[in-house]
């Protein structure tokens, strides 16, 4: 996983965590979730179709969106690599 922020006076005002995997000798995307456009999108990618359009995953503040992406990683990273394999 790879968080990465940006912040203006404490506040968060761009974020991306991102789920990487090793595969084939590369380091391939699996799961993105960021704040590029003011709000909390969540990007899949697929092996064979690349990168799906952006889902809004949480309507909260930015900081608050980061931190759910997070713990979303944490808690199911193995189905969530397990999905890309089968894509």
């Amino acid at each position: 996983m790879i968080v990465s922020y940006a912040h203006d006076s404490g506040e968060v005002v761009d974020y991306a965590v991102v789920l990487v995997v090793q595969h084939g000798g590369s380091k391939q995307t699996v799961r993105v979730y960021d704040g590029a456009h003011g709000v909390n999108d969540m990007h899949r990618h697929a092996r064979s179709r690349g990168k799906a359009p952006a889902e809004r995953f949480h309507g909260g503040t930015l900081a608050e969106g980061m931190r759910i992406a997070i713990l979303a990683i944490q808690s199911n990273y193995r189905e969530m690599i397990d999905g890309w394999r089968a894509s």
